[in-house]
């Protein structure tokens, strides 16, 4: 579920063949600074070792937020940890996976899902929502281009290329980098790798989150969906929380600002 077959983004800023997003490269070991983002767990253990295979982020004490391609045919439960260090014995959380019903895989569009618990999740304070148009905002008093983005997530670390191929390392570990702001338009905003201490998301970051501000932000404003390379080393696309057809959707489960 790593590898989940992604179809091209259709974006005004975007006219490339995307891959589905992976882990933090360039980044470091995130600790406890993020608790509210965790891991889907998979029932089976990956060859490995390893079972994480996506990212997100808990947005209240009942809703965890992730991205509709982590789902698989007719998945209607998933497991989630908030472990910075997932091992068997972690605690994990399951909870009715809910896509986007406007979502498919032939199009990027819509691809959020929410993984609804029972009963709220102990000790863990959710991410902030951004308020409506929060990025349009920014771009408009021309503060975007200098602000700095925080992805966080689960996936590969930097992959190594073995002949025609890349090599993905997972370690089922939270982790964070710092990226920068590239482009906005109605649905996405891309980041970008734009000086060397940038890092980036990679495969296993699929619904994980994008803070806006540095290291210890919980401004939630974009989920990780994709990026332009099998290296992870170049533009991030990213779904924006703070358009309306993102509020739509996130509204039936949540209270937004």
């Amino acid at each position: 579920m790593r590898y989940v077959p992604f179809a091209l983004i259709v974006a005004a800023s975007i006219a490339c063949t995307a891959t589905p997003a992976a882990a933090i490269t360039n980044g470091s070991a995130d600790g406890d600074t993020h608790p509210e983002v965790g891991a889907l767990v998979d029932g089976k253990q990956y060859e490995d070792g390893t079972w994480t295979y996506c990212t997100g982020t808990l947005i209240s004490p009942t809703v965890f937020l992730t991205a509709a391609h982590c789902g698989e045919g007719k998945t209607k439960t998933a497991q989630v940890t908030f472990a910075s260090h997932y091992k068997p014995g972690s605690p994990v959380y399951t909870g009715r996976y809910i896509p986007d019903p406007r979502y498919t895989n032939k199009s990027s569009n819509h691809d959020m899902a929410v993984v609804v618990f029972k009963t709220p999740i102990p000790g863990i304070k959710p991410a902030q929502l951004p308020t409506a148009g929060l990025l349009d905002q920014l771009k408009a008093d021309e503060s975007l281009e200098s602000a700095r983005f925080t992805p966080v997530g689960y996936g590969s670390l930097d992959p190594v290329k073995k002949g025609h191929h890349q090599q993905f390392k997972y370690t089922d570990t939270r982790r964070q980098s710092s990226i920068s702001f590239k482009d906005l338009s109605r649905r996405w905003l891309d980041l970008s790798l734009s000086s060397w201490s940038d890092g980036s998301t990679c495969f296993g970051d699929s619904g994980g989150p994008n803070f806006l501000g540095g290291a210890d932000s919980h401004l939630l404003v974009a989920t990780t969906i994709s990026g332009a390379d099998d290296a992870c080393k170049k533009t991030n696309y990213d779904y924006r929380l703070d358009s309306a057809t993102a509020r739509h959707f996130l509204g039936k489960y949540v209270t937004l600002p």
